[in-house]
Order: structure tokens, then sequence, then C-alpha cells
């Protein structure tokens, strides 16, 4: 398919987590949240946005559950490994990267993302033509349910407001832990720029594993046009544990 034939904008859910954390042999995604499982308000959300073609969920080779549950609302790409985030979006490169312009990644477990943040979120990449586009959140602070943000990256901004870091909390200095704007790790991105990229992360990390957010240095270093948009703190929680899914039973 040529460029002018490709379809604007498609989603990748990633969707293959294990999530040992939560204690349990399902799928971190299938777990449920008021009688629904985490992706499917996931899924639900892509569905309102009314992208050019379904999402492609990210699912391991083990389990057929997500697709049993979804069916034909998505499309799949088998991650056989699980080597990181990168290398789970990288598993659908194949299936996208001749259909779609622009690429929105969001993630099977954190169901408080909104349509209409996804929409802004696009349509901001878009107007401004970016290389990436990036979802932040700013917290008042680390107290109560907001104390699991105290794991997120922090965005680092220069003095004209850009973003010219995102630095994970184990890189950050004492003084860069006390930066309440984070990163949540939802993104839009031209699709050409991703494959060509995605293909050069490194695993150079105690887990051996290819980082998403690795990305967004190497854009910053590549001078590529980075903008973001601000969410609220609720959007950006995400389920990793029992006392996770408790948490999210009392804020939906």
């Amino acid at each position: 398919m040529n460029e002018q034939n490709k379809k604007t904008i498609g989603a990748i859910i990633l969707a293959a987590g294990l999530g040992r954390r939560m204690n349990s042999t399902m799928l971190k995604v299938m777990h449920l949240l008021h009688g629904k499982p985490l992706i499917d308000y996931v899924v639900s959300t892509v569905e309102k946005v009314q992208f050019d073609r379904k999402p492609t969920v990210i699912v391991c080779n083990d389990d057929p559950s997500v697709q049993n549950f979804l069916g034909k609302r998505a499309d799949y790409a088998v991650q056989v490994e699980r080597l990181g985030t990168g290398h789970a979006v990288a598993v659908a490169e194949q299936q996208l990267r001749s259909e779609v312009s622009n690429i929105v990644i969001l993630y099977g477990d954190m169901p408080f993302i909104s349509g209409d943040s996804v929409r802004r979120l696009v349509e901001r990449h878009i107007e401004r033509n970016n290389t990436i586009t990036m979802m932040t959140v700013t917290v008042p602070d680390f107290s109560d349910w907001r104390a699991a943000f105290l794991t997120f990256g922090r965005v680092i901004r220069g003095a004209d407001g850009h973003i010219v870091r995102s630095i994970e909390k184990k890189d950050c200095t004492p003084e860069e832990l006390n930066i309440t704007e984070l990163n949540p790790c939802v993104y839009c991105f031209k699709s050409d720029w991703l494959w060509d990229n995605i293909k050069t992360l490194k695993n150079n990390n105690a887990q051996q594993e290819y980082y998403l957010t690795d990305l967004i240095q190497l854009a910053i270093e590549q001078g590529a046009k980075i903008s973001s948009i601000s969410i609220e703190p609720q959007e950006a929680v995400g389920i990793n544990s029992q006392a996770d899914l408790k948490t999210a039973e009392i804020l939906l």
C-alpha cells in the first residue's frame, strides 16, 4: 500500500503481560473491574474514538483468553517472548507498517484513559505534525491513591516549555524526584519513524528488556518534533496489583 492510501490512525494495545504482582494465574488484563475485564475498558475507549481500523492487541502465545473475550473487536499480534514494551510494540510492525501513518500506543491495564483524551492526543499530533505526541499527568502530591505515581518517570522541560527529557524514576536525582509532571507512557507516533527507530532499542538494563520509553530520548537527540497533552491523574492509573485493583474499584 503506498503512502497516500494509508489510513491516518491506528492503535496498539499492549495486553501480553502476566502481571505477577496480581498473585494470579490469569492474564493481568483479564482481571475484572466492576464485572468487566480491564482490556474491555481500553478497547471500548478506542471504539468510541472511531479510529480508521480496529485496534491491534498484543497478546501472548500461551493464553488465548484475550482473543476469546474480544473476538472480532480487535486484530492481534503475538509476542512470543516477553521482552519489554518496546519489543511488544515491535511485533505489530508487519501488520501495521503499510497500513497506518500514525499509531497510538495504549495499555490494557489502564482502564481510565478517556476517549476525549485519546482524541485530543491524536488531534494535537496531526495538527502539529509531530513525530511523537505524549500524554503527561501532573499530580498535586504523591499521597493517598496517588502514591502509585511515585514509580512513574518524570518529564523535564526546558525554559521554553519544550520537553527536553523523560527520566525513569530509577535514574532521577533527589531533586528530579520532586517533579510532579509524570510520563504515563501513552504516545502517538508517526509510524514510519516508530518502525525505523524501534529496532535500534537496546536492552542494556537490569531486566534485559526493550523499553518503549527509550524512544523519547532518542527522538529528542534527533531533534524530532515532540509535543504533549495533559490528562487528569485518575486517567493515568494502571493496575499492577490486587491493591491497585481495589483502588480502581473506588475510583471508578
